[in-house]
């Protein structure tokens, strides 16, 4: 009986669940900050449980190694900054997802922790893994995006979903690395009007 509450059987505040959602998303923003501010030096459970403020079994308890918290960190930092919508107009959404794309990829620690992982992938086989694991996530996602515009028949029967995946982060990724142009709503919007135009007829 809750010591608060006279009444028989009354429930207690349950704080559990609360406090460890509080610490894997402590440990989840700790990583990606890490990962930003890192410049090349490797990132351990060790610092990442010290930013977090968590012992590192607590880290242990969620993930099996580095690689996991960091590959968890920057997709759950995608699933959030990213819009993937169901409007039933496959312009609108992939427009909406391009832009937001392009938008969250130059937010000052997401831009740091994609570079870092970019340059350390070229030298660290485990970085490099998580580096595709990451993509492909990224990849499924705009491809099942696509794939109901073809179901609705927005896009024709044979268009190569693969192809425009590439398209859209090609263009991305030249852009983002070398910032020869910019990664901006109207480049966004002119990329997903040109592929879905070129993959309607």
């Amino acid at each position: 009986m809750d010591a608060t509450d006279p009444r028989p059987g009354a429930a207690r505040p349950h704080t559990g669940r609360r406090r460890n959602e509080a610490a894997h998303r402590a440990i989840l923003d700790a990583a990606l900050r890490l990962l930003a501010e890192s410049d090349g030096t490797p990132v351990t459970i060790d610092a990442i449980a010290r930013s977090a403020g968590v012992g590192k079994q607590t880290v242990y308890r969620w993930w099996p190694s580095k690689g996991a918290v960091l590959l968890d960190a920057i997709t759950d930092r995608a699933d959030q900054d990213v819009t993937g919508p169901d409007t039933g107009d496959l312009r609108t959404d992939l427009r909406t997802f391009v832009a937001t794309t392009f938008d969250a990829a130059q937010r000052d620690a997401t831009a740091s922790a994609l570079r870092t992982l970019v340059r350390e992938a070229a030298r660290d086989p485990h970085l490099a893994e998580l580096m595709r694991t990451f993509t492909a996530t990224r990849r499924t996602a705009l491809h099942e995006l696509l794939a109901r515009g073809r179901e609705r028949g927005q896009l024709a029967g044979d268009a190569d979903l693969d192809l425009i995946v590439d398209q859209v982060y090609g263009v991305f990724w030249y852009r983002f690395l070398l910032g020869h142009a910019p990664l901006d709503a109207d480049a966004a919007g002119r990329l997903a009007e040109s592929l879905v135009t070129g993959a309607a007829r």
